[in-house]
């Protein structure tokens, strides 16, 4: 019988090609919007996935005020910081973080699912999260995502 060999091949700057969607977190679950933006970031929505390269899309997130938070979540979660200071620790309920800054809150979200690493690093910043239903990327023409 003869041996036949396939190769394997790898993701590459040259062979992958980046799309841009946008996300409308109107009504939209925190966890389970954040856990598919987190795929689409890392790339393992499309065939070619590597895990160290990274392949992944661009993500829009409009309406991030509008996001919604499941059961005693929005009195119960706590965002912490701490700035390396004895005392400098603060914590903040998700109500009060979502009203002052709902993107931090959708960012944080989408970040914790991604690598530890510098790989993890480039995938965040083609996250773009906006407050209003407006974002400055209409050129990219995005397509929109489906839940």
């Amino acid at each position: 019988m003869r041996h036949l060999s396939f190769k394997t091949k790898s993701a590459n700057e040259k062979t992958i090609n980046r799309e841009w969607f946008v996300v409308d977190a109107t009504n939209l679950t925190l966890g389970r919007m954040s856990t598919r933006i987190a795929t689409v970031l890392r790339g393992k929505h499309k065939a070619y996935y590597t895990p160290h390269f990274d392949a992944g899309d661009y993500v829009i997130v409009i309406n991030s005020g509008k996001v919604s938070l499941t059961g005693n979540k929005l009195e119960d979660k706590e965002y912490q910081t701490f700035s390396g200071y004895p005392g400098g620790q603060k914590a903040e309920t998700a109500k009060n973080l979502l009203k002052r800054r709902p993107n931090v809150v959708i960012e944080r979200a989408v970040k914790g699912m991604l690598p530890k690493n510098r790989l993890g690093r480039a995938m965040s910043k083609k996250l773009f999260v906006y407050e209003g239903a407006e974002h400055p990327h209409k050129a990219q023409q995005p397509k929109e995502m489906k839940f």
